[in-house]
């Protein structure tokens, strides 16, 4: 998920769209597949490991609310081996503008354990979303 896949339609219903490469998957199966822009994948897919699809959604939904927020990514390195390191990491500033709420929504969305990841549940019940 990137910006570039985020669409309003006239009811300013969000719409996903994907014009490359994509993945589909059953509800509970792990993937493979590494797909997406890497500025955006999760250190999971980055790894090779098998991911669950919503879980790496929610880190590439991160990566585009800490875009939002802060009018940059937080991952971005024109070597692609520092990139991976970066997000393997979690290796990311917070600026000083935003709220402690903020940012605290921010790392627990760019968890690099899949398992602690918050999940949408969890986003929508954070202070900084109510």
């Amino acid at each position: 998920m990137k910006p570039e896949n985020l669409l309003l339609d006239y009811d300013l219903t969000l719409k996903i769209v994907d014009f490359g490469l994509s993945n589909m998957y059953e509800p509970g199966a792990t993937l493979k597949t590494a797909c997406g822009s890497p500025c955006y994948a999760a250190p999971e897919m980055i790894a090779g490991k098998r991911y669950h699809g919503l879980k790496t959604d929610i880190w590439s939904s991160g990566v585009v609310f800490y875009a939002m927020v802060c009018g940059y990514l937080p991952f971005e390195d024109p070597k692609t081996s520092n990139l991976y390191k970066k997000i393997m990491s979690a290796e990311y500033t917070l600026p000083k503008f935003l709220s402690g709420q903020c940012k605290d929504l921010i790392r627990r969305i760019l968890n690099t354990d899949p398992e602690t990841r918050y999940t949408v549940s969890d986003i929508r019940n954070h202070t900084w979303s109510l």
